[in-house]
């Protein structure tokens, strides 16, 4: 003899049922289980039933204006003893504990303003950075062209990305021109490889101008500075262009 039995109810009707409907309890008491990781609310996110509020506020920049104030100003300071004061850049390890200084001071700004970054563009502009780099090493290494002899053109051209860039931020403060952002940031790129290539030509020496062995720390400085301008300036083309 067969026993017939009942099918089960639908998903509807099951949600119609007083027995199945378990929201109250959950909304009241939370989820027995917490959710499993993938699913786990991030702390930028808006909490729901039966999650708790964020344990930590979602940075802002506001949040780091006065560490950034202050390793701003340990950074110019630093920069300006080191570039400026012969006797300190020279003095070991006096010079290498400023440089550590400067270093730190640098790559906390440097940080800070990739933050504010998608991870892509910031990745996209440390593979650039690099390549660019390695490029410019083996150029200096293999050309005859002295680039040590234009220091008069660079110092031109410095002083045409400042006026451009005061130009193009006036600009861009009435209204955002992706395009205009990106033409200066290309601009400031070329300039500062230009740099890297004398600078570089500098330490390597057998040019016409040469950086003397004793100042091993402010060449180091030199090409650090031209490296991470270089770095930002590759992120904000990056950054425009991934948005």
């Amino acid at each position: 003899m067969s026993s017939k039995t009942d099918s089960p109810p639908s998903y509807e009707d099951a949600l119609k049922d007083p027995k199945c409907n378990n929201y109250p309890f959950l909304t009241q008491h939370g989820a027995p289980l917490p959710p499993p990781p993938s699913y786990s609310p991030s702390p930028g996110m808006c909490p729901g039933p039966g999650f708790p509020p964020p344990a930590m506020p979602i940075p802002t920049l506001s949040n780091h204006i006065p560490d950034l104030f202050l390793h701003s100003a340990v950074f110019f300071l630093v920069y300006c003893i080191l570039i400026c004061c012969k006797e300190p850049r020279r003095r070991f390890p006096l010079n290498l504990v400023l440089l550590g200084i400067f270093t730190v001071a640098l790559s906390y700004m440097v940080g800070t303003v990739s933050s504010y970054y998608e991870t892509k563009a910031v990745i996209i502009a440390m593979g650039i950075t690099g390549v660019v780099c390695i490029a410019v090493t083996v150029f200096c290494f293999q050309t005859k062209v002295d680039f040590t002899s234009c220091g008069g053109f660079l110092c031109i051209a410095a002083v045409l990305l400042m006026i451009i860039g005061i130009v193009t931020s006036i600009v861009l403060s009435f209204q955002y021109v992706p395009w205009l952002h990106m033409l200066y940031a290309a601009i400031g790129a070329v300039v500062y490889t230009l740099f890297l290539v004398y600078n570089t030509q500098l330490l390597i020496g057998n040019r016409e101008l040469a950086i003397s062995p004793e100042e091993y720390i402010y060449g180091a400085l030199s090409l650090y500075v031209d490296i991470v301008h270089i770095f930002l300036f590759i992120l904000q083309v990056s950054g425009v262009a991934t948005e």
